[in-house]
């Protein structure tokens, strides 16, 4: 029996006491409805609210007096140094696609749901309208709401140590919180969960990237352009839809390989199994590094001996629907990408017959 998405709900095991409020920092904009879903949250729902310490250090929130009450009431945290993610039962963004994927990389490990409101420049994945936000938030309050489980990708880069490195207490010599860091003899091990894509390029080398890409062990290609694209079906509206791949949608169990301008014609996008191992290697002839980045953060080098392993995470983040997963999905398509818009053809007129 294959589950239909819709089936999927939201529910409580008890009911949802502290939710994170993510706002889209430097952006006038979004100040009025932070301020509304805030006192909603806190005085009508009586919920304990977590705000990023540096979203309160805007002069429009910090210099509002009539705020200020308000503002005493939450609980701030630090991207880096505090650990949230036992915390928080759910997670409202404000804002574009980019607080998702900032919310995601908040939690590396279970991700509470998350709603979000479209207030940004695309909205793909942010299905809701703030007109009526209260309304909203209380049916997911009370778990009336559908739900699709966004799959994530687990990343593990390991590094050739190549410098003498000292960690004390967690802290190294350059002053980085060495989060996520582990020490290995002679490596240097980092992971994160990824939601929409990992990309390596060829950075600032005027050459070539020249890549090896394996499969569960087994050498599947050398990537030759400007780099390739690993994604989730999430990310498969974003970047790897940009380089000319299919759009799959959020419930199919899938990871896309997708090379950013190949040398060669023959080179298409393809979509593999969920859940194999994809490993990324500088090929040895290679002429120059390559570069990687996370959901377009946390951007490093690659060098020869260094490498990239990829595969599903059993860490997905829970989306929480406005109607369901596929009306939602066809939606976004229409509304953000223009999906298969034009005129439709005239048809023949009909001669009266005689």
């Amino acid at each position: 029996h294959i589950q239909d998405p819709a089936s999927q709900r939201l529910t409580w095991n008890k009911p949802p006491k502290s939710v994170l409020v993510i706002k889209k920092i430097r952006d006038a904009s979004l100040l009025q409805p932070f301020k509304e879903l805030c006192v909603y949250l806190t005085e009508v729902n009586n919920m304990i609210v977590y705000v990023e310490k540096k979203v309160l250090e805007d002069p429009a929130i910090a210099n509002d007096d009539n705020f200020g009450p308000v503002k005493k009431k939450f609980c701030t945290f630090r991207e880096d140094y505090d650990d949230i993610s036992n915390q928080i039962d759910f997670i409202i963004c404000l804002g574009g696609d980019g607080t998702l994927l900032y919310a995601s990389s908040l939690f590396q490990g279970s991700v509470p749901p998350v709603m979000a409101f479209h207030l940004g420049s695309l909205g793909f994945l942010t299905p809701f309208n703030f007109e009526n936000f209260q309304s909203q938030v209380t049916q997911v309050i009370e778990g009336n709401a559908a739900l699709v489980l966004r799959s994530r990708l687990k990343v593990k880069v390991v590094k050739e140590h190549r410098e003498k490195m000292s960690v004390q207490n967690g802290i190294e010599e350059n002053g980085v919180v060495s989060a996520n860091l582990e020490k290995e003899v002679g490596k240097q091990i980092m992971q994160y969960q990824v939601l929409n894509e990992v990309v390596v390029d060829r950075g600032p080398s005027s050459y070539l990237s020249n890549v090896d890409v394996f499969l569960d062990g087994h050498l599947i290609t050398t990537v030759q352009g400007d780099g390739v694209i690993v994604s989730t079906p999430t990310g498969s509206t974003a970047y790897a839809a940009a380089a000319g791949a299919s759009m799959i949608h959020p419930n199919v169990p899938a990871i896309m390989i997708t090379p950013i301008c190949p040398h060669s014609l023959s080179f298409r996008p393809i979509v593999v199994p969920a859940g194999v191992e994809l490993k990324i290697m500088l090929s040895p002839d290679a002429r120059n590094t390559a570069w990687v980045s996370f959901d377009g953060r946390k951007r490093q080098e690659i060098c020869h001996g260094d490498s990239i392993s990829i595969t599903t995470s059993c860490y997905p983040l829970p989306s929480i629907c406005f109607r369901d997963p596929v009306s939602d999905w066809f939606e976004s398509l229409a509304e953000c990408l223009h999906w298969n818009v034009r005129k439709k053809q005239n048809n023949f007129a009909v001669e009266e017959e005689e």
